[in-house]
């Protein structure tokens, strides 16, 4: 089954085009805006399976290629999940790779030029990426800081798609299609959610994705009020100062049934 996914403009067919040329792609765009589940739906739609790595501070080139290990008394080879990805022609996702260390993407250069392959250098083995292959990352531009930047001559290694927040109406679309909540209930969170994305440009916060509304959307589906699913889903997470989750309540207030209201589910 293809995951639920709405198109935001282009994407799908620069991604395909992408595919069909043996071109890696770049995904950027605000935390949560569907761009796993954008790579989840390609995958389904190429029929090629999803190894996804999520990629953090400590990741090593060898946690990405493999390395050797004791087996029953004797040392032998394990790929890695890169090295795996490759060999199984699928695509391989690392997920906001400006995390991982710049030593560590160094092994993606060959991979993702001309020669299309992977150096083994300790186990003696270069692994030729099939047609099939396709390297996908993604990252939030919005959110980095100096010592989590990627270098222009890596991203220039990619075809970028950058991707946002989905329009008011097919942002509730998904919410009704994940939960089965009311459309009213799905467009007074999108509401919500667009006030405190407005907001966010003072307050300097992460912004809430749909993956949060799709999730407070689920709690009202089984009996909470709106109000206390934005509490708990949107507000809570966003900051721990007690002033600015105050105000943001005021915000989101305004366009939610007071306790008690009887709203349509």
């Amino acid at each position: 089954m293809t995951p639920t996914y709405y198109a935001n403009a282009n994407e799908v067919q620069l991604f395909e085009q992408a595919y069909t040329r043996a071109l890696p792609v770049m995904l950027t765009g605000p935390t949560g805006c569907g761009k796993t589940r954008f790579v989840e739906h390609m995958a389904a739609l190429l029929r090629r399976p999803v190894v996804t790595i999520s990629c953090h501070d400590d990741l090593t080139s060898s946690d990405l290629l493999g390395r050797f290990m004791v087996t029953r008394g004797d040392v032998v080879w394990t790929d890695g999940p890169l090295t795996r990805a490759v060999k199984d022609g699928a695509i391989c996702y690392l997920d906001e790779v400006v995390e991982a260390r710049h030593d560590s993407l160094a092994v993606l250069h060959s991979l993702t030029d001309h020669r299309r392959a992977l150096y083994l250098d300790r186990a003696g083995e270069v692994v030729r990426a099939p047609g099939t292959f396709m390297l996908v990352c993604s990252y939030n531009p919005a959110y980095r800081s100096s010592l989590k930047e990627l270098k222009p001559s890596f991203r220039q290694r990619f075809v970028t798609l950058s991707m946002g927040y989905l329009s008011a109406a097919r942002e509730a679309a998904v919410i009704v299609a994940e939960t089965g909540v009311d459309a009213r209930v799905a467009e007074r969170l999108v509401t919500c959610a667009t006030a405190i994305r407005t907001a966010d440009a003072a307050f300097h916060f992460e912004p809430p994705s749909t993956r949060v509304l799709v999730t407070a959307a689920q709690l009202i589906a089984v009996g909470a009020t709106e109000l206390e699913a934005v509490e708990a889903c949107v507000l809570a997470p966003l900051s721990s100062d007690g002033a600015i989750t105050d105000g943001l309540r005021e915000v989101v207030a305004a366009g939610l049934p007071v306790p008690g209201e009887r709203t349509s589910r």
